[in-house]
């Protein structure tokens, strides 16, 4: 029986929301339709009811599921009508003409009333049959429980590991290449990063880069990737050929002794492509590869044979799934039988382990171990039955689908929208909330903000081995996450293949778009990260497509003959991140795209357009700028939904207006003019959480311009971002003299970022007054001069410091200034002589990280060996790397 599709769920509550906001704020656009949409309203409510009552008998009944089915269907349909309806709405006579063509093959509001209607009958008929039914709870969802993410267990493969380690510190007479070849989820990434970070790799290659491949790569950011590990990377640089930087490459490793381990490469052309710019002569060299192809890892690692990777034995499947699914080695003897059993059916593949564990994590209570094998018993049933199927890939998928169909319905609409994400992409969480919510998955929870509902979403995911955490805040919440490349082809697979049309990635290969075209045509959502501008100029169309990501590193130009190439193909969009793509002008139909919630922009004007509060569904705003100051026109506190608005640029923002209402709901603003920052703004602004400031900071704090003084009335301002812009002139004429009192800052603040302030080190002390300050970061000069000498009482609970840019020479610090310090990073300060060596004494202090700090990165060592004295844990990166300091 196939298996059912819950997008209907989704589907169901975001148009009923959609509805309600509709009438409640933009009646005016339906007063002719408006006892349509309430009808539809109420049948809504009724298919919610069902779908919520049907959840337990989907599986066990095809007529239920076929209905199910027939609800999300409907709803799309009806989704679609409405949204074109509104945009025909508006009192644009130019829009509804220009949008009438393109919606003349959607239903009508009367028909689509008809076809919901039908579908209704049905429903009230199924619930009459259904309500017969008993059947047990077993397939009930599981409430998603927040929990703080777990690190990565690498456990197993310890004599490949030997292998490997012995075949990259044996010297040769060539540069060396060895590969790691494997089927997905044998764990080749994983076991690549543990060589790579293994302390007699540290000390044997003072040179170490990691590059992630994947199967779409630029030869470009390939290069750029590893040159960035070896010199500092600039814009007159990013702008050269391949060809150029291909020489780069070989001319910077030929007399160095380095290792670059290059993960996931897909074919014998994709290594020919990265070859050609490694130097053939450095017998010091060495390259590790992972690739799914054994074929590639012949060809590779020639003379040699690859290092071929095994499946887990059973004593590392059963360690796996311990640390998994309890955290600890340590089982309760009850579990001892199921558990092994569980891991042996897994039959060696971690990453099956890895998700199984997650699914058992959330049925275990220390409480009651019998409840708990209970519950493994149930799950080593279904795990069971899936190994009649002898396909390692389709066992595979069939062992995520156990994980994926206990989550509830909006938790899987979220975790399927990952395959929008590139292949090997470091996805930033906040971006991946905001466009959750933009989508309408998130659920509003009482007592909770639409993103701290996201970010417990997230959080469970992660918690259920479906997302990787890569990088933390100070604060312990996840700053960036990946997803494993099996688990994003089985979200690709699952929403697109199966016929919901909920997403579809298209690919570029061998000048052939794959799939073709014509199949986006009943697409939701689309995602094309290479060759986008051949994807634009055929002119594509997608009538019913919400969110369309572009998210390829190289930017180009787009032609002034398909500046209109986006909204002409996709009228009904949410939700657009096309940051690579620079528009030389914003076309008028942009303006038309009234659902937009989501918006990520490039463009290389000096000016945002009053038309932009035409587009009053937008949520989020992202706008990069080639130019140093952005005139925006738009008046934001008219625009009631926008909830973040941020640039690269320094803005002047419109002086709010008579009927310019809103604002309280803003909680991003950057970065806006010093001149911008009025008492007024801050007024209206009154619940920001992130403001970024960027202009002439001593005149903004002496009050000759804004109103700095007025921050202090933000009461839930937690992140502030200073930046001293005085263009034309250099940074260092206007140094600021002076630095507020802390009590002129919020005192909410927990994060504040300084940039090419050139302040003394002696005003350190006074931002040290902020009482809930846990991160600092001072950017490009942003203190300077020689000796900074500490302040007893100050940075009570700092935990990350980061100083970049500086002459500092002489620090002078103990533990007690930062008594709760957990990360310092320091860059580009090769002046300095030391870092003070009672930091080591400091307990949170766990990472150190030295860029350009050649002279300091003695004391590094040291502090290290002192926590290793401790058996403290304590991670030391130093670049460029130096031999001795393993």
């Amino acid at each position: 029986m196939k298996r059912v599709k819950s997008m209907a769920d989704a589907a169901v509550e975001f148009l009923l929301k959609n509805l309600i906001e509709l009438v409640a704020h933009h009646s005016h656009l339906i007063t002719e339709t408006k006892s349509q949409v309430k009808l539809l309203e109420e049948d809504l409510i009724i298919f919610r009811g069902f779908l919520k009552d049907s959840v337990k008998r989907r599986k066990k009944n095809e007529g239920i599921q076929l209905l199910v089915n027939n609800i999300r269907d409907v709803v799309y349909e009806a989704e679609d009508t409405i949204d074109a309806f509104v945009t025909l709405s508006t009192d644009n006579n130019r829009s509804r003409n220009y949008f009438a063509k393109a919606f003349k093959s959607l239903l009508t509001l009367h028909d689509i009333g008809k076809r919901v209607k039908e579908v209704r009958v049905k429903v009230d008929k199924g619930r009459a049959d259904f309500n017969l039914l008993s059947l047990p709870d077993e397939d009930k969802h599981e409430k998603p429980e927040v929990r703080p993410p777990r690190h990565k267990n690498v456990v197993g493969f310890e004599d490949v590991f030997t292998e490997l380690i012995e075949r990259l510190t044996t010297e040769t007479n060539y540069i060396d290449v060895i590969s790691l070849t494997g089927m997905f989820g044998l764990g080749k990434t994983t076991l690549a990063w543990k060589i790579f970070n293994d302390r007699r790799i540290v000390f044997e290659f003072p040179l170490r880069i990691w590059v992630s491949v994947s199967q779409q790569f630029s030869d470009k950011d390939i290069f750029i990737a590893i040159l960035e590990k070896i010199i500092p990377i600039n814009e007159e640089l990013r702008a050269k050929d391949e060809q150029h930087l291909s020489e780069m490459v070989a001319t910077h490793l030929n007399d160095r002794k380095f290792l670059i381990v290059m993960d996931d490469v897909w074919s014998h052309k994709d290594w020919d492509r990265i070859e050609k710019a490694l130097p053939a002569d450095n017998k010091m060299g060495k390259v590790l590869i992972t690739s799914r192809e054994e074929d590639l890892g012949k060809y590779a690692s020639r003379p040699r044979e690859p290092v071929r990777l095994r499946f887990f034995y059973q004593e590392e499947s059963w360690e796996l799934l311990r640390l998994e699914a309890l955290g600890q080695l340590d089982c309760p003897s009850d579990l001892h039988n199921i558990g092994n059993l569980i891991a042996k059916d897994c039959n060696g593949l971690p990453l099956a382990i890895v998700v199984i564990g997650g699914i058992l994590a959330t049925k275990y209570s220390a409480s009651d171990i019998g409840a708990t094998e209970r519950a493994w018993e149930k799950v080593s049933k279904r795990v069971g039955t899936h190994l009649m199927n002898e396909d390692p890939k389709d066992r595979m998928n069939k062992f995520i689908s156990l994980s994926y169909d206990k989550l509830p319905y909006y938790l899987q609409a979220c975790f399927l929208y990952l395959g929008m994400f590139p292949e090997d992409y470091e996805i930033p969480v906040s971006k991946l909330i905001r466009v959750w919510i933009a989508e309408g998955f998130i659920k509003h929870e009482k007592g909770c903000s639409l993103e701290e509902t996201a970010q417990n979403y997230l959080e469970y995911l992660i918690n259920r081995n479906l997302v990787m955490t890569e990088k933390m805040k100070p604060n312990g919440k996840v700053k960036t996450c990946r997803i494993h490349d099996a688990l994003r082809d089985f979200c690709i697979t699952k929403a697109g293949k199966e016929k919901d049309n909920f997403l579809q990635e298209i690919k570029y290969v061998d000048g052939v778009f794959d799939p073709p075209l014509s199949d986006i045509t009943n697409c939701r959502r689309l995602a094309i990260h290479s060759n986008c501008s051949s994807f634009l100029s055929s002119k594509p169309s997608g009538p019913r497509i919400r969110s369309f990501a572009c998210i390829p590193n190289e930017e180009y130009n787009l032609q002034d003959a398909n500046i209109s190439a986006i909204p002409a193909a996709f009228k009904l969009l949410r939700v657009l991140d096309a940051k690579p793509i620079i528009f030389t002008k914003i076309p008028n139909d942009m303006y038309q795209l009234l659902h937009l919630r989501f918006m990520v922009l490039s463009f290389n004007l000096q000016v945002l357009s009053a038309k932009f509060s035409k587009l009053w569904n937008l949520q989020t705003l992202v706008v990069h700028t080639t130019s140093r100051t952005l005139d925006v026109k738009v008046d934001i506190w008219r625009m009631k939904e926008l909830r973040h608005f941020k640039t690269n640029a320094s803005v002047t923002l419109q002086k709010p207006g008579k009927d310019s209402k809103h604002g309280a709901q803003l909680r991003t603003l950057g970065t806006i003019s010093a001149e911008s920052c009025t008492a007024e703004l801050i007024d209206r602004a009154s619940n920001l959480l992130k403001l970024g400031i960027r202009g002439r900071l001593a005149s903004l704090f002496e009050g000759k311009i804004g109103s700095f003084n007025s921050l202090v009335k933000m009461t839930k301002l937690e992140k502030l971002e200073l930046i001293n812009d005085v263009y034309p002139k250099l940074a260092s004429e206007e140094k600021l003299l002076i630095l507020p009192q802390p009590d002129k800052f919020p005192t909410t603040l927990i994060s504040l970022t300084l940039c090419s302030t050139h302040l003394k080190w002696s005003y350190m002390s006074t931002l040290g007054l902020l009482e809930n300050l846990q991160v600092l970061k001072l950017k490009d000069k942003a203190f300077m001069g020689s000796t900074w000498e500490g302040v007893l009482g100050r940075f009570h609970h700092l935990e990350f410091l980061y100083i970049d840019h500086t002459d500092l020479c002489i620090w002078k610090a103990s533990s007690q200034h930062f008594p709760r310090l957990k990360g310092l990073v320091l860059r580009k300060c090769e002046h300095l002589l030391k870092i003070p060596a009672e930091l080591a004494e400091i307990q949170s202090f766990q990472n150190l990280d030295l860029h350009f700090c050649k002279t300091a990165a003695s004391s590094a060592k040291l502090i290290k060996e002192e926590k290793k004295r401790n058996n403290a844990l304590f991670n030391l990166s130093i670049f460029p790397a130096i031999h001795d300091l393993a």
